[in-house]
């Protein structure tokens, strides 16, 4: 099975003066090589010996840390490149700003202690020769050492060193192989501006002998997770807003040419170190997090929105300008990547299913919803109300059902007809399956149903109901009160 990949940052004490001078002809050596592949679109083998013999003779570096840093170059070149073709950037060049300095297999070393299995200094290999750097584990990188002692995990041959506000660390890469468990239950969630709505179902109570012992447990659990995503933005803005007024009183004109034009008080040094002590963005990475932790804490089939490639603008149309910042701020593919990655260590799975008329349609009826002035609560046809959240969560979940396919879910005949004939497929495909609906994630569900088959006499799972077994006269510390005979008068 393909292992993950994961990365834990240990800060650095005790730095050698060697460290600082490398980060600097590191950095230069990424950005020319960056700027070459942004502009040819490679780097031929002629011009990368060219450029390695040259950079030897203008920097007094180990060959190496110049290899390593051609290659990230070589790396950011292409990621512009491909950013660029999706429309994500409009740069002429990439910049490069920070630089983490990487050290290939030999070229770094650990040791340990006479008491320790972990590593407590590292040795790097810098101009002068190797030099020794001590470093300052912490719980993580604990958790992630452990799983190599118990070959759960293996340490990557690459050890970078990157400065991050001052401060100096190492960043250790453990290839984590994922965990081999049976899907326990199928998760579907959705990305709201504010709030992120979850349905969660058992595939344990699902099983047929526990559903007939124990009905309660079938029904699926919907909740909300509060992100404040679009509050959080709301938020920002105006306190940016409010310190953007203040310079503007005291940067009024910039005068040019005997032209006064109004000074863009964003590229002064003082707006750039109050925007730079903002926690925005690492606020809303901890909530994403939080999230990411909510949905994949179980090995499941995890269901969500095939988004597109940019959400945010096909959500925007013409709305109000703060509404479009809103959105715009609101990380729904970043979640949505993080769920994955997540989901890969933990031994899930993660499909996509079709957008069309999810918070549109009743889970329970079928019918389509209406809005009466309220946009998140609508209306059912059949008399009673119907969250929006909940709704699209709920159909995502009808997708991987066999029920599903048979009844279209909430598609008219109609409509699909008249989508098949645009998609050009044979009309006989109406009768035999729902097209919007991807086999796999109905294939998923039933080999999960299959492996946790429990039989009449022992269930998968227990009631949360009565103690199965009597205290048979245990007093158990007042827990349970010992059995009385027949007839006896309660208290």
């Amino acid at each position: 099975m393909e292992r993950v990949r994961r990365a834990v940052a240990v800060e650095l004490e005790h730095l050698p003066p060697e460290l600082y001078a490398v980060e600097e002809p590191y950095r230069h050596i990424v950005e020319e090589v960056a700027a070459y592949v942004a502009e040819r679109g490679t780097l031929e083998k002629e011009k990368y010996n060219e450029l390695y013999r040259r950079f030897r003779e203008q920097y007094t570096l180990p060959a190496q840390l110049i290899q390593q840093a051609i290659n990230q170059g070589v790396e950011i070149g292409k990621s512009f490149l491909a950013l660029k073709r999706d429309g994500r950037i409009h740069k002429p060049h990439p910049e490069v700003r920070r630089v983490s300095i990487r050290f290939a297999k030999d070229s770094w070393s650990y040791r340990k202690t006479v008491v320790s299995v972990a590593p407590v200094e590292i040795a790097v290999s810098l101009p002068g020769g190797r030099r020794e750097v001590w470093i300052k584990p912490h719980r993580r990188f604990w958790l992630y050492w452990w799983k190599v002692l118990r070959k759960e995990a293996e340490l990557a041959s690459t050890l970078m060193l990157k400065r991050r506000r001052g401060r100096w660390y190492a960043i250790f890469v453990f290839d984590v192989a994922p965990k081999r468990k049976p899907p326990a239950e199928v998760v579907a969630f959705d990305v709201n501006e504010n709030s992120v709505a979850v349905a969660r179902v058992s595939l344990l109570s699902t099983v047929d002998a526990v559903a007939r012992w124990n009905r309660q447990y079938v029904d699926p659990a919907v909740y909300s997770i509060k992100t404040d995503f679009g509050r959080l933005a709301k938020r920002y803005e105006a306190v940016r807003g409010r310190k953007l007024e203040e310079l503007k009183q005291k940067y009024p004109f910039a005068g040019r040419d005997n032209e006064e034009k109004v000074q863009n008080v964003t590229d002064t040094r003082e707006y750039k170190k109050f925007a730079k002590r903002l926690r925005e963005r690492s606020r809303k990475e901890g909530r994403m997090r939080q999230v990411v932790r909510e949905v994949t804490r179980n090995p499941a089939v995890i269901i969500t929105e095939e988004l597109g490639k940019n959400p945010q603008e096909e959500m925007i149309g013409k709305k109000k300008r703060e509404l479009r910042h809103r959105i715009k701020q609101t990380p729904f593919k970043k979640l949505i990547r993080a769920v994955e990655d997540k989901a890969r260590e933990t031994g899930s799975v993660v499909f996509y299913v079709s957008p069309y008329r999810n918070s549109k349609v009743c889970p329970i009826h079928f019918t389509l919803l209406r809005n009466d002035g309220d946009w998140h609560t609508l209306h059912c046809p059949r008399g009673h109300a119907v969250d929006r959240d909940a709704a699209a969560v709920l159909n995502m979940l009808w997708k991987t059902t066999p029920e599903g396919v048979v009844k279209v879910v909430w598609w008219d005949v109609k409509e699909v007809r008249k989508r098949l004939k645009k998609e050009i497929v044979p009309r006989e495909a109406v009768g035999r399956a729902n097209p919007i609906i991807p086999r796999p994630i109905v294939h998923a569900a039933w080999a999960s149903l299959k492996t946790l088959m429990a039989s009449s006499q022992w269930p998968a799972v227990l009631a949360r109901a009565a103690p199965m077994n009597p205290a048979r006269g245990a007093y158990e510390g007042g827990t349970r009160a010992p059995p009385r005979p027949e007839g006896t008068p309660a208290l």
